[in-house]
């Protein structure tokens, strides 16, 4: 199961982008998560300072 990022909750701040290991994260507005490429390994997750990524 991949992780995904809320659009109401997430501020695009970018803390998540360097901790992915395998780039599945895309800047926007609002970042999002390629389920495909999603290792689930929950990185992005601890440290998103809004709480925004959660599993799907």
């Amino acid at each position: 199961m991949a992780h995904k990022i809320s659009p109401d909750i997430c501020i695009a701040c970018g803390t998540c982008l360097p901790e992915c290991p395998v780039g599945a994260i895309a800047e926007g507005d609002v970042y999002s998560i390629d389920p495909a490429a999603c290792i689930d390994c929950g990185t992005c997750a601890g440290v998103c300072p809004t709480g925004a990524i959660s599993e799907e």
